[in-house]
């Protein structure tokens, strides 16, 4: 997993940045990245959920998390993977009830916005990869999440808490604002790593960040928080060298829409199954 220090942060934003908010960034310009070490006390282990990549077309431009019960509250169009009951309108009972496009049976629901062939409204593209992972923490193990925690990474309007997330396969070590290019035969890629530090109350907040935040860049979660399973989104996607693709956004944004890529994350999984999910990463197996 790639957790930036202060310092690689700057210089990954200051790389991704440099040619302007729309442009592409060759990653082999931008700084890699490092992970803290891990103490003798870390959870290694790792569980990997095959949720497919939305061949089922599951779209919408609801958004449960920031926008429950408003229909085309996002202004951009959504992926989904997991749950194929979400939308603006989906109830815990809803989503604990619907079927569900991951092997596992997990009933999660995993969204971002669509990436789209050109412009603002042109086709969209699918992906062609997604892999969901779920990490300990490098210096404790992990508690079990709650279910129905919801959470989200990034910024839609593109401010403060922006996050870099565009990289290259074979690069995952540097993540990019700006669109990247990325070198012959490698994946366009989405990195999504969400926070994992839960402040053992809270299913959401008011600006669904405050209940679960990112641990510190030495591994350790701010005070009287706990460390939960960290969840990593990677979407990958077959593109030209040359760009031409665009994620959606909200209209007031497009001008600096790399910078507004986001992901959300509704935890629907049973408790048993968290459970069985715990053991595996704080134990140090791949699963």
């Amino acid at each position: 997993m790639i957790r930036l220090s202060a310092l690689a942060l700057v210089g990954a934003l200051a790389a991704g940045c440099a040619a302007g908010p729309t442009d592409p960034v060759d990653i082999r310009s931008v700084p890699p990245t490092s992970a803290p070490a891990a103490t003798p006390a870390a959870s290694t282990g790792s569980y990997t959920v095959d949720c497919g990549r939305n061949e089922e077309a599951h779209r919408n431009s609801d958004n449960l998390v920031a926008s429950p019960g408003v229909r085309d509250g996002a202004h951009h169009l959504h992926d989904y993977v997991g749950n194929l009951a979400t939308d603006a309108f989906s109830t815990d009972e809803v989503l604990a009830a619907a079927k569900t496009t991951c092997r596992d049976g997990d009933l999660s629901s995993y969204y971002w916005p669509v990436l789209r062939h050109g412009g603002h409204h042109s086709e969209v593209r699918t992906p062609d990869s997604v892999n969901i992972t779920f990490l300990g923490s490098p210096v404790s193990e992990v508690v079990a999440m709650p279910r129905f925690l919801k959470t989200v990474t990034g910024d839609a309007k593109a401010g403060p808490a922006a996050r870099g997330t565009w990289s290259c396969a074979g690069f995952t070590d540097r993540v990019s604002l700006s669109y990247p290019s990325c070198p012959a035969g490698s994946r366009t890629l989405r990195v999504y790593e969400f926070p994992s530090c839960w402040d053992g109350k809270g299913l959401d907040s008011p600006d669904h960040k405050a209940h679960l935040r990112f641990p510190g860049a030495d591994g350790w979660c701010p005070r009287a928080s706990f460390p939960v399973p960290r969840l990593r989104v990677e979407v990958g996607y077959d593109l030209p060298e040359s760009g031409g693709f665009s994620i959606d956004s909200f209209p007031e944004v497009v001008d600096r829409a790399p910078a507004s890529d986001h992901a959300h994350f509704v935890n629907v999984r049973s408790d048993a199954a968290m459970a069985e999910l715990v053991t595996c990463v704080n134990t140090g197996r791949r699963c």
